[in-house]
């Protein structure tokens, strides 16, 4: 006799608590389910459940090779699970987290071609700035941008940006640019409401980190309403090197300070756990990691 089967049978007994309820559960008869049990125990050398006309419990012996069924079951689905996730076709539906900035300026130019490659996979896409719960929301992956992922999370690095203090010639021109951070107190400061650190900006300069604490004229939770006050020469702004890379290689903004660095941030894919994976976020993850395999200059 299978090995298997008897174990299967004799866990699929307990958790039915009748042999009626184990054989229509595994499409067996009565008769069959308890010959399988009773040759499970034959072949143990033991007894597993008392049997009485109106109820059945299982013996210290019984609970014993229970448990160790039910993680020897578990295992083998496990199994089977990680197997099919990792083969399977990408397919149904895939809801995507990511920042506004971000998903507009570099993800969304990628929706077509990963469409293209996976062509069963429907897209659900939502901008946000905010930090969504994967879980509780029931998106499938998010795009974050941060210092460090959050730990009861499962990431993988897309890519590094750099945050950039910056701003237009014309702003310079009327105002002077800020030799030190402690110049920035008087500067007219565009900043993002989102900054991990308010409006207490911190650099690493020759002599460590200093800090410093603005008095901006604007907040706004859009990086891009900073760039586009920054080019209209209003004020001075931090932002990532994926929003403004383009605009300083083109001399509409200009670096400040570039002995004084802000921090440099991660982009990274996050999914709730390692196991199973499906496959339409295996690929996704996948093709984004190839795509930003080598990000543009000014990152």
């Amino acid at each position: 006799m299978d090995r298997f089967v008897e174990m299967q049978t004799f866990c699929a007994v307990v958790d039915a608590g009748s042999f009626v309820g184990a054989a229509e559960a595994l499409g067996l008869s009565k008769a069959t389910a308890s010959r399988y049990v009773g040759e499970l125990e034959t072949r143990l050398g033991v007894r597993l459940l008392h049997r009485t006309t109106r109820r059945l419990s299982l013996t210290e012996d019984g609970e014993r090779f229970y448990a160790r069924s039910r993680e020897v079951l578990a295992g083998l689905e496990e199994a089977e699970a990680e197997l099919h996730s990792r083969s399977g076709a990408a397919r149904g539906l895939l809801r995507i987290n990511a920042p506004v900035t971000f998903g507009i300026r570099h993800l969304a130019p990628l929706w077509g071609a990963f469409r293209d490659l996976h062509p069963q996979v429907r897209l659900e896409v939502t901008l946000a700035d905010r930090t969504v719960d994967l879980v509780e929301e029931g998106f499938d992956i998010a795009i974050r941008i941060a210092a460090l992922p959050s730990s009861t999370l499962v990431c993988r690095q897309l890519a590094r940006t750099r945050i950039v203090l910056c701003a237009a010639p014309a702003y310079l021109a009327a105002h002077g640019a800020p030799r030190l951070p402690a110049d920035l107190a008087s500067h007219t400061v565009i900043a993002y409401s989102y900054w991990s650190g308010g409006d207490e900006w911190q650099f690493d300069g020759p002599d460590g980190r200093v800090s410093v604490r603005t008095r901006p004229a604007v907040h706004t939770n859009s990086g891009d309403t900073c760039r586009a006050m920054a080019l209209a020469g209003q004020g001075v702004i931090l932002q990532p090197g994926f929003l403004v890379a383009e605009d300083l290689a083109a001399g509409a903004l200009v670096e400040l300070m570039p002995a004084y660095r802000s921090v440099t941030l991660g982009i990274y894919a996050l999914y709730p756990t390692r196991k199973f994976v499906p496959p339409k976020v295996r690929a996704l993850v996948d093709f984004l990691a190839e795509r930003f395999a080598a990000p543009p200059p000014g990152w």
